[in-house]
């Protein structure tokens, strides 16, 4: 059984305020690509399908196109589960008649158990799921954490392995060694978010979410595969792919397949006089997204606007070696400002113009209101 791996699409996810639709869409093309060329028995993935429980029209639209493309027209098996970002009752609107073409979407711990079995590989679909749903479904009030959980779960799995087969875990959780990154919400059930890798050691094959690297987790028979595209600046450096996973393969079940961003981060750490340099600055691509870490430590006017002219898709701004100062004598002249006067020279600084006549008297209400709310 060959397939691929893949995890954490989050489509109709924004990086500071731009839309990752095209880097996506982009992204999704090469992993079609991939599946196609590997000649895969089958797509899984493993959680976080939309970056909300309620997604954009857009969202939708572009999700649907995805699944479509490789289910229908492709005609290859997708398997998925919801992870902690997705409604599952929105995902799991269709799901009786989705398997009539292969497509297997769970998203309620009922239905785990019931493996889906293509080829000689038993697939157990694992969604997220809080504490609460656990208790019910064993009826166990002592379930008192997430480890106490899992092994009823795995226990119960274990019970529906076939000896003939091989035997796969699709989950969408913490495990045990993994490092958290920026873009990712924490999974915390019961005050513990850690499953504990030995209790997965019977199966043949973990395909990870949640955790947006590759590099998270180092097991040779459990992966991450780490979101497809970059969100946030700690994933600047992340390289992003896929697995493929080949499960007649005894040594090397995991093969690791690179995917190309459209728009990459790039994190640059310079002098304001280097990053206006046109020698500098033209080196990088306008539709890159770029962090910037100043080197300067004085004041530098209207900063942000004017790094944009020449960097229209800033995410991050931070001063690498923070900013000079105040000095006594000046401290001792801001000190005799009054309030108003303290905000024009602020606002000059900050942006290096001056208070318009409207912000002005706007200023002075303002400040008259807090004056009489304080007498």
């Amino acid at each position: 059984m060959k397939f691929l791996h893949t995890a954490d699409w989050h489509i109709g996810k924004k990086l500071h305020d731009f839309s990752l639709f095209d880097d996506q869409r982009d992204a999704f093309e090469q992993i079609e690509q991939i599946a196609l060329r590997e000649k895969v028995d089958a797509v899984v993935i493993a959680g976080d399908l939309y970056d909300r429980s309620v997604p954009s029209e857009d969202a939708v639209r572009l999700l649907d196109q995805m699944l479509i493309q490789l289910n229908l027209k492709d005609h290859l098996p997708v398997l998925a589960i919801n992870g902690n970002h997705d409604s599952a009752v929105r995902l799991n609107t269709g799901s009786d008649w989705f398997k009539a073409t292969d497509f297997y979407m769970n998203t309620k711990l009922k239905d785990a158990f019931t493996p889906v079995v293509i080829g000689d590989t038993q697939f157990f679909l694992l969604p997220y799921f809080e504490l609460p749903a656990a208790r019910n479904y064993f009826k166990d009030v002592e379930i008192h954490n997430l480890n106490d959980a899992m092994k009823l779960i795995f226990s119960q799995m274990k019970e529906r392995f076939e000896n003939d087969k091989k035997h796969v875990l699709l989950a969408h959780f913490f495990a045990a060694g993994s490092s958290h990154c920026d873009s990712e919400t924490q999974v915390e059930v019961g005050g513990l978010d850690a499953v504990a890798l030995d209790l997965m050691e019977d199966f043949d094959y973990v395909a990870l979410g949640h955790l947006h690297s590759k590099n998270a987790l180092h097991h040779p028979r459990m992966k991450y595969s780490g979101s497809p595209v970059k969100f946030s600046v700690s994933e600047a450096q992340d390289e992003k792919g896929v697995w493929i996973v080949d499960t007649d393969q005894e040594d090397e079940m995991a093969k690791w397949v690179p995917l190309t961003p459209k728009n990459d981060i790039v994190v640059l750490q310079e002098s304001f006089e280097t990053l206006t340099s046109p020698e500098f600055y033209r080196q990088v691509d306008d539709d890159q997204f770029v962090a910037i870490r100043l080197t300067d430590k004085e004041i530098i006017p209207n900063v942000m606007n004017r790094l944009r002219e020449f960097y229209p898709r800033v995410i991050s701004f931070q001063r690498q070696n923070g900013r000079n100062a105040i000095s006594q004598e000046s401290g001792r002249k801001i000190k005799k400002l009054s309030p108003l006067e303290m905000l024009e020279t602020f606002y000059h600084e900050a942006t290096g113009d001056e208070l318009s006549s409207i912000q002005k008297k706007f200023a002075k209400e303002e400040l008259a209101k807090a004056e009489r709310s304080v007498n």
